[in-house]
């Protein structure tokens, strides 16, 4: 079902990223995810939820069995607090949704089947799902443009282990996508934000340049390979800000040549975490026609973090 997604009367447009559910088969790690999702839902009321991958896990246990036995009836229980709701919402595909039962396709025609995803299925030709959103001001123009891309899973190149990346032509779809949108009303292009499960190479190198604000508790788990498509992003000109999980104990941000590199928090409960790092999910706020962004923490308890600690390269030497 279409929704238009549009500043609100006071000129703001919020969103909430949750990351990492891993979703398996509804009992009570997954209820407590509901639970945390519910809470920071009823407490902020955003105007879109974002997924930023690995929504439901369907890998295997180390006997070799399955995780979960439906994929379809995990995806739906697993974004049914936001369905529930009636808030829009979109989801990019992370390393472990499709791992086995279900292909990228299958899945992708599940999520299209809720009445409030304005998730796209996105060019033919390309891995994945790779796809654009526009908010609107109050009198119906494009205000801002949302990217959302498919990082993939592992690479299929067999001299190169670990990580896929983002891929040569996701990349020229892109830039041809930014270019399509044109420029808003003052000439120039109009913000973007983009969207994707794992960080970009890029996220290793702003932590270690740059005065970064959150937590770095684990290695940026990027591909191998740079694929350019941090350079494709600083060449557009319109992103302002990234956005991925896949590292549940990492939630920092930094910039890094003008484009803010963000982590979410990790919002599912069966999967990895640290003691005494709770979980819960990254706000994005937009405001008409001011620069840049505003952007938080709410945990699981309902608690706001609005500062994060800062880190400095320099301070580390």
């Amino acid at each position: 079902m279409s929704q238009q997604l549009a500043f609100r009367e006071d000129g703001t447009f919020t969103i909430v990223q949750f990351t990492d559910l891993h979703w398996k088969d509804g009992q009570e790690k997954d209820l407590r995810t509901r639970a945390l999702m519910e809470q920071i839902l009823d407490i902020e009321q955003p105007d879109l939820a974002v997924f930023t991958g690995d929504v439901i896990y369907i890998g295997k246990v180390s006997g070799g069995g399955p995780e979960c036995e439906s994929p379809e009836h995990a995806f739906r229980e697993a974004v049914r607090a936001v369905e529930d709701r009636g808030i829009p919402w979109a989801f990019v595909f992370g390393n472990h949704d499709t791992e086995q039962r279900i292909t990228r396709e299958e899945l992708l025609q599940v999520a299209l089947k809720h009445r409030h995803t304005v998730t796209k299925s996105g060019p033919k030709h390309l891995p994945g799902s790779n796809y654009t959103l526009q908010i609107a001001d109050q009198e119906g123009s494009p205000a801002a443009n949302l990217y959302f891309l498919d990082s993939g899973s592992y690479s299929t190149n067999p001299s190169v282990q670990g990580y896929d990346w983002i891929k040569r032509e996701q990349i020229n779809w892109l830039t041809a996508e930014s270019d399509r949108l044109g420029s808003g009303r003052k000439g120039s292009k109009l913000p973007a934000l983009a969207f994707f499960h794992i960080p970009l190479p890029e996220y290793k190198e702003v932590w270690d340049t740059q005065i970064c604000y959150g937590h770095k508790q684990e290695q940026v788990c990027s591909p191998a390979v740079n694929s350019g498509m941090f350079a494709a992003l600083l060449e557009m000109g319109d992103v302002i800000g990234t956005f991925c999980g896949h590292d549940h104990i990492n939630d920092y941000m930094g910039n890094l040549y003008g484009i803010s590199l963000c982590y979410g928090r990790a919002s599912g409960f069966n999967t990895y975490g640290k003691e005494g790092f709770p979980r819960g999910a990254r706000l994005i706020r937009l405001t008409q026609d001011k620069p840049g962004f505003e952007t938080w923490l709410r945990l699981e308890d309902g608690t706001p973090i609005m500062e994060q600690p800062a880190h400095s390269p320099e301070r580390d030497q």
